[in-house]
């Protein structure tokens, strides 16, 4: 009799761990696929985070609400084939990076209010700034930030500043991780002053250095102004 309920509690114990294990795997596996991989189906802080941008820029007519259904999975597909990203309706980690969607946890810092994606856009352009034209002329640094914003608006790039500077190919520095570096002060400011209105660049779309470009395209657009090493054109 002793034995039997020994045997018994054993398999009893073999259960609860092996139902432990996967219960832990699951709740693991369901957590970094809600922040870091929103699909359809999910549900959470970061699928109203994308709610929110979407809406804001204009792909999302819905209900921020947190749940990823068919609206938000058709606005998510919308916003990828505006910024040239893969078209398959997943918020994975570029889709996110062109949303501006760049914590860890798959989450912007503050998920709702215009002031956090103003502070997560001037970080951004800072760091853009910072790796394209650290050491440059203050007013080619404010002229490199302006390039960008002049993208924003133009009808043949990504409508947000995250979309322009993640595009792909766009921008050397993303690819070769400089895009991560802290900004400087001088950077930061740049950027704002860029954000502000001011725009050193006339308008370009454009720029390049003339003593490093190897690409024929680039010398054939029309040059709007040259500012320290850079040469700005439309």
């Amino acid at each position: 009799m002793a034995i039997k309920i020994k045997k018994n509690l054993k398999a009893i114990l073999v259960i609860l761990l092996v139902g432990s294990i996967f219960i832990s795997y699951n709740v693991f596996f369901r957590n970094n696929e809600l922040l870091a991989l929103s699909k359809y189906g999910s549900r959470g802080e970061e699928v109203r985070t994308i709610q929110t941008k979407l809406k804001r820029w204009g792909y999302y007519n819905g209900n921020v609400d947190g749940i990823y259904g068919s609206q938000t999975l058709a606005a998510v597909k919308r916003f990828q084939q505006k910024n040239g990203l893969t078209v398959d309706g997943i918020a994975g980690t570029k889709t996110l990076q062109a949303m501006g969607i760049y914590s860890s946890s798959g989450n912007s810092s503050s998920s709702n209010s215009s002031s956090s994606t103003n502070s997560s856009d001037l970080n951004l352009l800072s760091r853009l700034v910072y790796g394209e034209a650290r050491g440059e002329p203050y007013t080619g640094q404010v002229a490199v930030a302006a390039v960008v914003l002049n993208r924003v608006k133009h009808s043949s790039f990504p409508n947000t500043i995250a979309g322009v500077i993640y595009q792909s190919g766009a921008f050397d520095v993303v690819s070769d991780g400089q895009i991560n570096l802290t900004p400087n002060e001088t950077a930061k400011k740049a950027a704002q002053d860029a954000l502000n209105g001011w725009d050193p660049s006339n308008g370009a779309i454009y720029y390049f250095n003339p003593s490093t470009a190897t690409n024929k395209w680039i010398w054939s657009r029309p040059m709007t102004v040259t500012i320290g090493k850079h040469r700005f054109c439309k």
